[in-house]
């Protein structure tokens, strides 16, 4: 769910080997976001910003976002998040290969589909769907390192944090993982909490959780 530019390959952190870790269920503490109003009890303004950010994570680390922050060449899939089926790459500009650019399969919206292989529901579908590019790779990095990554300009397509703010809060493609299409699990809380955390983050500092 990255910025539709290409950047360049050579900024690209070292990616680790691609996982699939088993996700186990979630409690329900985990499928919502709590308010912003939640962390006014912090005093202390770093200890308040890295709170609010962490539960951003909810987000972040969820499959429906990593599997489009992929740290190898090809995008995942479901919740056990793997590989994506029919085999496909990223492609210079993460659009897809040429002949099988991601909008081959991949609409301007989610497509129920009917007698297809077992626990396809839909297709999804976006008008700007792509990979989050190299440097946005999500996939076996930490919340921490995440937040490293998302405020550096040299590998967030330049965004200053009242952009990523707008990016989180409004993007289509983003809001994709609160409206992924029959069969799919959505991301914790609505895009609006999201972005008002994000807004929160931002407004305290932006700081990043310890290693």
């Amino acid at each position: 769910m990255g910025p539709a530019v290409a950047f360049g390959q050579e900024r690209a952190p070292a990616a680790p080997e691609p996982s699939t870790p088993a996700i186990a269920p979630q409690p329900d503490a985990n499928r919502t976001l709590k308010p912003v109003s939640a962390f006014d009890g912090i005093a202390d303004e770093t200890e308040r910003s890295i709170a609010i950010f962490q539960e951003t994570g909810k987000v972040l680390l969820h499959p429906r976002c990593v599997n489009c922050h992929p740290a190898g060449n090809s995008p995942l899939q479901g919740m056990d998040m793997r590989k994506h089926q029919p085999p496909v790459v990223r492609g210079d500009s993460n659009f897809g290969a040429p002949g099988m650019v991601c909008n081959t399969c991949h609409g301007p919206e989610n497509v129920a589909v009917v007698a297809q292989a077992e626990g396809v529901g839909s297709i999804p579908g976006n008008p700007n769907w792509h990979v989050a590019p190299i440097e946005m790779a999500w996939e076996s990095r930490s919340l921490a390192e995440i937040c490293v990554q998302i405020k550096d300009q040299d590998r967030n397509g330049g965004k200053t944090l009242a952009e990523l703010v707008e990016h989180m809060a409004s993007d289509d493609l983003v809001g994709w993982g609160w409206n992924p299409g029959q069969g799919r699990d959505k991301v914790p809380g609505t895009q609006e909490q999201f972005g008002a955390l994000y807004e929160a983050w931002a407004a305290t500092g932006a700081h990043c959780p310890a290693g």
